[in-house]
């Protein structure tokens, strides 16, 4: 193992304790850390500087690790490099980077042949290329810069874009005309996520989030107007539901979802008829989730009414009410159904099947009218060959295409974009995710099972350099999330080669909560059942252990957000059993925050945890697995929680807390600090620019491989 300390230990930061009490349920809880909540607060910010002075200067002596890492981050990644270009009307539109540049440049190119894609080569732009935005210059002067949504009129003569400079995930919109490069319109402020033009192009509907950060109002803005003109089209009152907005793929309707963690309702605005009201393709009820794709004749819908894992249904274009659905496609077992895409030809179904990503094509044989269900054949798989993978649909823009673009890989395979002909099947490879200076077969991926302490079978993600052995005497990081139906899908990184290259065994936990092996995963690991997401991650740990793939003593954990909660849970359950946490932008704090109405996110998050302000026995369940509020007086791993002054999902507050707690109450050292770091102008995500996520990965992944004593690349590496 490496040395930690280098001299005389820094002395950590001492956070002043001021009276605060919270009371509920016949329960009175002191909280003398509270006060760190104003973030314009001058003491709240003074000691989140002192937090960060003191994160440096503890892990001074990795500055070149860092270095190096970033270094290798950089030298594998093609950074001159441009995306596959998508068909759109009469133009291709595509993304390109520049060496040395921090952003994206979107931009477009006329279009011949929408059958062939234009030979790439990343160093030249496309002929006839225009920039439409480069996100370079719209960062300069700001050290944060996000593109939210960036859209493009049906007829191709003007697009709109979002920009947050702060992190707040709160976005300044602007409306240019492409041809002359004129600003036409920058009244809309401050609204949240997604845009969607008229067919004229005339008006712009945007989202707007009231106090809480929800999105709960759809507006019409008229381009060149001014804000206070605009339009409600629809408000959503229910403080559980989120709202977002986009374009149908044939671009004739203006798509409004409304969903709470169990309950969903659609409603349609005809896009050549802005002003009309919207239509609700079917009321809500409690319980019943759906999501519509409207095709050019009917609609598709992808529904739990009958069963939880989903059954695709077809409706008319017109309908209004669920009794109108018909049954299209039944899902066979071990299947979940997540959505559909619709084309002139064909459907494309999208479904996870024994707990990975699928695609399934249903080509249309015939055209009734009034459409029928019959109208599509038999379905088709779309295949592949490797065990563990992602597959996903592309960006296809129009709906008269033959083909389908398919996005393939894996956690040890490059991110492949091909299309495929639905016809006949045959597949193009378009461009192949470049990684310079690396043998890909050098590394390999595995799958593994742990059981829980219920005896139920949790799968784990294994990927290691290859020949590996499993001797009890490797490194290892084990990550996780486990919440909200989300799922942990095999995907490939550049960075987590260096991790791989020093003899690191990178393991991905697949704990209930998340979607993987469908509903029942999810609802298995949710409200009155957490604690089973944190059960799992501890028994996936202890299975690494028993089977000789991670040594005891050299095992670091990580999760970011939710998984930060879990991360934060598994120490309190287990922190004999892991060298170093790492808890990035972690919701450690949640009792205290699901209590508060007032906060972003909190009431719609009660259909996740449950509701203890309501409920006595969410309100003990959830006190008996908060990480903040069960720290114990026992020698905890090391720790290091990030996070970032403007993140509006998971407060700075509740790492800065929990921290706090952890150096008062648990026995630590010298040998097994806590940090904290805060990101002064970043948000959920954290820093913004590609090069300064990397400086970020580094900094984190430096102190990871530090604790687990694998700052040096293995024999033949390097």
């Amino acid at each position: 193992m490496s040395e930690h300390v280098k001299g005389e230990a820094p002395t950590p930061p001492v956070a002043a304790q001021k009276p605060w009490t919270r009371t509920h349920h016949g329960e009175d809880v002191a909280d003398p850390y509270e006060w760190l909540r104003d973030g314009e607060d001058p003491e709240v910010l003074a000691h989140l500087e002192a937090e960060n002075a003191y994160a440096e200067a503890t892990t001074a002596h990795l500055a070149p690790l860092r270095q190096r890492l970033f270094d290798e981050i950089r030298s594998r990644t093609l950074e001159t490099d441009l995306s596959v270009p998508v068909a759109s009307g009469d133009w291709w539109y595509y993304a390109r980077t520049v060496e040395g540049s921090q952003y994206a440049i979107q931009c477009r190119a006329p279009l011949t042949d929408r059958t062939t894609v234009p030979e790439l080569d990343p160093s030249q732009p496309l002929p006839g290329e225009i920039v439409l935005l480069d996100g370079n210059a719209l960062a300069q002067g700001h050290e944060f810069f996000s593109l939210g949504a960036f859209e493009v009129s049906a007829d191709h003569s003007r697009m709109a874009y979002a920009v947050d400079v702060t992190g707040d995930e709160r976005f300044d919109v602007t409306v240019l005309d492409i041809a002359t490069g004129e600003v036409l319109d920058e009244a809309v402020t401050g609204a949240g996520y997604g845009l969607a033009f008229s067919r004229d192009a005339r008006h712009l509907f945007h989202v707007a989030v009231d106090d809480a950060w929800r999105p709960h109002e759809v507006w019409r803005h008229e381009i060149g107007t001014a804000r206070d003109a605009d339009a409600l089209v629809h408000r959503e009152d229910d403080e559980r539901f989120w709202m977002g907005i986009g374009t149908s793929r044939d671009e004739r309707w203006v798509v409004i979802g409304l969903g709470s963690k169990t309950t969903s309702e659609v409603h349609l605005v005809d896009a050549d008829d802005p002003t009309a009201a919207p239509r609700c393709v079917a009321p809500r009820r409690e319980g019943v989730e759906y999501d519509v794709e409207p095709a050019a004749d009917h609609l598709l819908i992808v529904h739990n009414e009958r069963q939880p894992e989903g059954d695709l249904a077809w409706a008319p274009l017109e309908a209004t009410s669920a009794e109108q659905w018909q049954p299209l496609l039944e899902r066979a077992e071990g299947e979940r159904f997540v959505g559909v895409d619709a084309f002139d030809d064909f459907a494309v179904l999208s479904l996870r099947a024994d707990g990975l990503p699928a695609l399934r094509l249903l080509p249309r044989r015939a055209r009734s009218t009034p459409f029928v269900g019959s109208d599509y054949g038999p379905p088709t798989e779309v295949a592949f060959d490797d065990e563990l993978h992602s597959v996903h649909l592309g960006p296809v823009a129009d709906t008269d295409t033959d083909r389908i673009r398919v996005v393939h890989e894996s956690w040890v395979s490059p991110r492949s974009v091909l299309d495929l002909v639905v016809a006949t099947g045959e597949r193009t490879v378009l461009k192949r995710q470049p990684v310079l200076g690396v043998d890909l077969a050098d590394y390999e991926q595995q799958r593994t099972w742990a059981t829980a302490p219920d005896g139920t079978r949790v799968p784990v993600s294994l990927v290691m350099r290859r020949g590996t052995v499993a001797d009890g005497t490797n490194p290892g990081l084990l990550y996780g999330y486990g919440s909200y139906e989300i799922s942990m899908d095999p995907y490939f990184s550049i960075a987590r080669l260096s991790l791989l290259d020093r003899g690191v065994v990178w393991a991905v936990a697949h704990v209930r909560g998340g979607g993987e092996l469908g509903r029942h995963w999810y609802d298995d690991g949710k409200m009155l059942a957490k604690r089973q997401t944190f059960t799992d991650f501890v028994a996936v740990a202890e299975h690494l252990h028993e089977t000789g793939w991670v040594a005891r003593d050299r095992l670091a954990i990580e999760g970011g957000s939710a998984g930060g909660l879990l991360v934060g849970a598994a120490a309190n359950l287990a922190p004999d059993r892991f060298a170093a946490v790492l808890a990035a932008v972690p919701f450690v704090d949640a009792l205290t925050t699901i209590l508060r109405p007032d906060l972003p996110l909190t009431v719609g998050e009660w259909e996740e945890w449950g509701n203890p302000l309501e409920d006595p026995e969410v309100y003990r369940y959830m006190r008996g697995y908060s990480p903040y509020e069960n720290l114990a007086d026992v020698e905890y791993p090391a720790i290091l929680a990030t996070t970032s002054l403007h993140d509006t999902r998971v407060y700075f507050t509740e790492p800065a807390k929990w921290v706090a707690r952890l150096r008062e109450v648990t026995r630590h050292s010298p040998e097994r600090p806590v940090l904290l770091r805060t990101e002064m102008s970043a948000g959920h995500g954290g820093r913004s620019g590609r090069y300064d996520a990397w400086e970020q990965t580094a900094w984190e992944w430096a102190w990871v491989l530090d604790r687990i004593g694998a700052t040096e690349l293995s024999p033949g590496r390097g």
